[in-house]
């Protein structure tokens, strides 16, 4: 199983895309609580799942459900929360949400990748989505795109 990750944040559309395909996604999981911004460009809610199918011939997921809450987010963004603190409780949640249960394994079947706006992994926590999940399924490969 693979999980992959991906921001769309200081990307064009060619990248975003080009990336996707050329890894095999074949699903897209938002993992952002909102998917509406206006800074999304491209990856807003309802343009993504259209370009997702045509481009790469992928579906899409929101998944809300694996995002910050709102306090949390605005915390860390404000500067108020440092990231330490941050993904310590962003991993608190996941496991009180139970996380790997509320997500279908089947979604990993065939590469798929979560997606959220930050550009890399380091301090996003779709990278630590993809962290817990592999961890609780145990044969699971991470691939940061």
């Amino acid at each position: 199983m693979e999980i992959q990750t991906i921001g769309f944040a200081g990307k064009t559309a060619e990248a975003f895309f080009t990336a996707l395909k050329g890894a095999g996604t074949r699903r897209v999981i938002d993992v952002r609580l909102k998917n509406t911004s206006q800074l999304a460009a491209f990856a807003k809610k309802k343009d993504l799942p259209f370009f997702l199918e045509a481009i790469v011939g992928a579906t899409y997921v929101h998944a809300p459900f694996l995002a910050p809450t709102r306090e949390l987010l605005k915390g860390f963004r404000n500067r108020d929360i440092p990231w330490e603190d941050y993904a310590e409780r962003f991993k608190a949640l996941l496991v009180d949400r139970e996380v790997e249960k509320e997500i279908p394994r089947f979604w990993f079947a065939d590469p798929a990748a979560l997606l959220c706006s930050e550009n890399k992994p380091d301090h996003c926590h779709r990278r630590l989505v993809a962290e817990y999940l592999a961890g609780r399924w145990g044969d699971a490969t991470i691939v940061h795109l």
